[in-house]
């Protein structure tokens, strides 16, 4: 099982990630920030609570949380950031 190892908040609603396999990059929300349930990170700094949930999904406290297999795919497989936002979620 392939697991994220560090999370960093970017500015634009984008993230950095690493994973326990090597693979690594950035990855940009930005097509769903502000709409549903990532409106929270519209909140000033919040964004920025990025981490690593103890279950492996990217979260920002309990109110939003990113499959990390689903970002993971799209860090080795979709280089034009292609995958869908609802393919991110736990």
């Amino acid at each position: 099982m392939i697991r994220p190892t560090n999370v960093q908040a970017l500015a634009k609603y984008r993230i950095w990630l690493e994973f326990d396999d090597g693979v690594s990059g950035e990855i940009d929300l930005s097509d769903v920030a502000g709409s549903g349930v990532f409106k929270i990170w519209d909140e000033p700094g919040y964004f920025e609570k990025v981490h690593i949930a103890p279950h492996r999904a990217i979260a920002w406290d309990d109110e939003v949380e990113l499959c990390a297999d689903s970002l993971h795919l799209e860090l080795t497989s979709n280089a034009d950031g292609a995958t869908a936002p609802a393919e991110r979620l736990a």
